[in-house]
């Protein structure tokens, strides 16, 4: 296993309701777009499913698809994440979809986590092999 990790930015962040709870929850959608630095180089773009509870904490479900390079291979790769937000932060960890990474990247294989301590910025750590 090689170990990846770095800084991304979220830009372009929309999000909006689909279903509102009882005690002010609601159930959400949200895309974004992102920028990674670090040992993966390129853009990303991502839906989320968010499930707010009544105190504004929630968890969420994501699919991502980043395309760029990672130790000099480049192509592109499909993620999916599962996390939670606090009110002011959010966490989670992803795992690399099998079959649907392209390019040099085609086997790529992996796991890691991410943390957003609040805005736009957020980091990753991702253990991966290629083949």
């Amino acid at each position: 296993m090689q170990h990846a990790s770095g800084t991304f930015h979220v830009s372009g962040m929309d999000e909006s309701p689909y279903q509102e709870l009882a005690g002010g929850g609601k159930l959400t959608r949200a895309s974004g777009d992102q920028t990674y630095e670090g040992d993966i180089v390129g853009r990303g773009a991502v839906q989320w499913l968010m499930s707010y509870r009544g105190d504004g904490t929630a968890h969420f479900v994501g699919i991502w698809r980043l395309t760029g390079s990672i130790d000099g291979r480049s192509g592109s790769f499909v993620v999916e994440s599962t996390g939670e937000f606090d009110g002011k932060a959010s966490s989670g960890t992803w795992s690399v979809l099998d079959g649907l990474a392209e390019g040099d990247l085609q086997g790529l294989r992996g796991s890691g986590s991410f943390r957003a301590p609040g805005g736009a910025d957020a980091t990753y750590d991702l253990d991966y092999q290629i083949g």
